[in-house]
């Protein structure tokens, strides 16, 4: 069982997980290739918002923020929070260091809560930028241009 979690959407903010009671001693950037970042998740709670998801997409790679979690088990807290495993599932990925491969979960939204067309709040945005210790300023600065809608 990993003792990794990869968050690349509102989890990249520390104090988040912090409140939501998911316990860690390391954070730091991690990279999963392959994949790109996308707003395609419907908000189950917001009609016409979105949350985030990764897609696959060849030559992409999606920033986030890598957090090594003190037990194995921790990861079941992020569950309900996610809403898996209607919302999300939850698979293990290679995620990309500075000190190598990890193998860490990742939350993928399951297909029929995906939408094209939908984009986040500007709250929920808020979230992602408060990763920027970890990210790469190109990346950050593409998250903080992306376009919101009104909380």
């Amino acid at each position: 069982m990993s003792r990794y979690y990869f968050a690349y959407g509102s989890n990249m903010n520390p104090a988040r997980m912090q409140a939501r009671g998911l316990r860690f001693d390391q954070a730091e950037l991690g990279r999963l290739s392959g994949y790109a970042l996308c707003f395609n998740k419907r908000a189950h709670d917001r009609d016409g918002y979105a949350y985030a998801n990764v897609r696959h997409a060849r030559g992409e790679v999606v920033q986030g923020v890598l957090y090594r979690l003190c037990d194995g088990h921790e990861i079941s807290k992020m569950d309900p929070f996610e809403g898996t495993p209607v919302f999300y599932s939850r698979e293990v990925m290679p995620i990309e260091t500075a000190a190598g491969i990890q193998p860490s979960w990742v939350y993928f939204a399951n297909p029929a809560m995906r939408a094209e067309g939908l984009l986040p709040a500007h709250g929920y945005m808020q979230h992602l930028l408060a990763g920027k210790p970890f990210l790469s300023d190109d990346y950050w600065a593409a998250l903080a241009a992306l376009p919101t809608q009104p909380d």
